[in-house]
């Protein structure tokens, strides 16, 4: 199953004919330029450096620096991954230490211009992302179509703010499976549909098949490519320890949580979806737990209970875009909505066989405390426009944790 069959099963908000198109024809269709947080620039123990890459991923760059200027990359610091089909500015912190060997470093597509000292960039310090995104493959008439579009959605209070498909797997549509194995503790599971799901379309999927197959680690370790480094890391720490749970901690963190989050993504994805059909999206209602908005950030960690005594002070607040209605992402100090959409919240919990607690009980670097997030995200300072013989071009800027392809998703139409 790709991303379009797995991203079927969730509505679209928008009623309105799609413009369809392809992004991320080529890797400078999709320009992404990071907005940090300004406190990254405080302090001297640390040189801030900017790093542009075009078609990494963060993490893979990240551990290429890491490795060529001869220090760990646990020592890099940065604050979100971008995408790996695109242009890509983002901010990275090293040691102090390391700067003159960190510009020294040459890799094809990546950039580094150290900007100045600062401090450790740590996952979250930054406010948010601009966006240049061209879609290709779409006729003259694609631009009456997006401004009907997004007059609708300005109508209905924003944009559904689903979680986008990187979260879980552009082909292999599988890490949020994984991250329920996890938390079921089924360890080996989760290992064998990490490492041996395969549908033929990606290199390394004849070794993937061959280990679905057989379970034969030593010829998995024979056959897996070498950039598939993370699967090659969990087969050699199982290979020593036996243990497929040791073999999943032996992972970086950042990447051991992706699994957890991608499985948190898809029930507030299954939450937003299922609300659409039942509940409204942009009218608070008794029991829901809202989201602070100061300049159009959410500040996801400042939320209030509608109340009946509130109702229709929080409803104003929503109205003027000081608030947002929010969802669950499920984990075991969130803090859960109550009445009508506690109900719905529960019910998906039941389908699922979980408990809040079922989070707290996993291995400590994956245990998740789980939050809040708005249904909906109103784009800043969006612009459209058509261009002759290439597509629709957009501008816009969305808060941290925020996906443009879940914004194109309601204009495209493409799942």
């Amino acid at each position: 199953m790709d991303h379009r069959s797995f991203f079927s099963q969730f509505r679209y908000l928008s009623e309105k004919p799609g413009i369809g198109g392809r992004i991320k024809v080529r890797p400078e269709d999709f320009i992404v330029m990071e907005e940090p947080l300004p406190q990254i620039f405080e302090g001297r123990k640390h040189a801030i450096f900017l790093l542009k890459k075009r078609n990494w991923d963060t993490m893979g760059a990240v551990k290429e620096i890491a490795k060529r200027a001869g220090i760990s990359y646990r020592e890099v610091g940065f604050a979100g991954t971008k995408d790996k089909r695109a242009v890509t500015l983002q901010y990275v912190s090293v040691p102090a230490h390391a700067r003159e060997k960190v510009e020294a470093v040459r890799i094809r597509d990546i950039e580094l211009r150290f900007v100045s000292p600062g401090r450790f960039i740590k996952l979250g310090h930054l406010l948010g992302n601009r966006f240049r995104i061209i879609v290709r493959e779409v006729d003259e008439g694609a631009f009456e179509r997006t401004k009907a579009i997004i007059r609708e959605l300005r109508d209905k209070g924003g944009f559904p703010n689903y979680f986008g498909y990187q979260r879980f797997g552009e082909r292999r549509v599988v890490n949020h499976l994984v991250g329920k194995l996890l938390l079921q503790g089924e360890f080996e599971e989760a290992a064998k549909l990490f490492l041996g799901h395969a549908d033929g379309s990606m290199e390394g999927d004849e070794a993937r098949k061959a280990f679905n197959e057989t379970g034969d680690v030593e010829r998995a370790l024979e056959e897996f490519p070498r950039f598939l480094r993370y699967e090659r890391t969990l087969l050699h720490t199982y290979r020593k320890t036996g243990s497929w749970k040791r073999a999943f901690l032996s992972l970086p963190p950042p990447i051991m949580r992706i699994f957890i989050h991608a499985y948190q993504s898809y029930l507030f994805n299954l939450y937003l979806s299922r609300r659409m059909e039942e509940l409204p999206l942009d009218e608070p209602l008794v029991g829901d737990v809202v989201v602070q908005v100061k300049g159009g950030i959410p500040y996801r960690d400042r939320t209030y209970r509608v109340t009946e005594t509130n109702l229709s002070f929080v409803r104003e607040k929503v109205a003027r875009g000081e608030a947002m209605v929010s969802g669950p992402l499920f984990g075991f100090a969130m803090r859960r909505a109550r009445g009508v959409p506690g109900e719905l919240e529960k019910g998906i919990l039941e389908e699922e066989g979980l408990d809040l607690e079922t989070f707290r009980r996993l291995p400590r670097p994956m245990a998740e405390p789980g939050g809040r997030r708005e249904l909906l995200i109103r784009p800043l300072g969006l612009t459209y426009g058509y261009i002759p013989d290439t597509g629709m071009c957009f501008r816009f800027f969305l808060p941290k944790g925020v996906y443009a392809t879940s914004v194109l998703r309601e204009v495209m139409k493409d799942h």
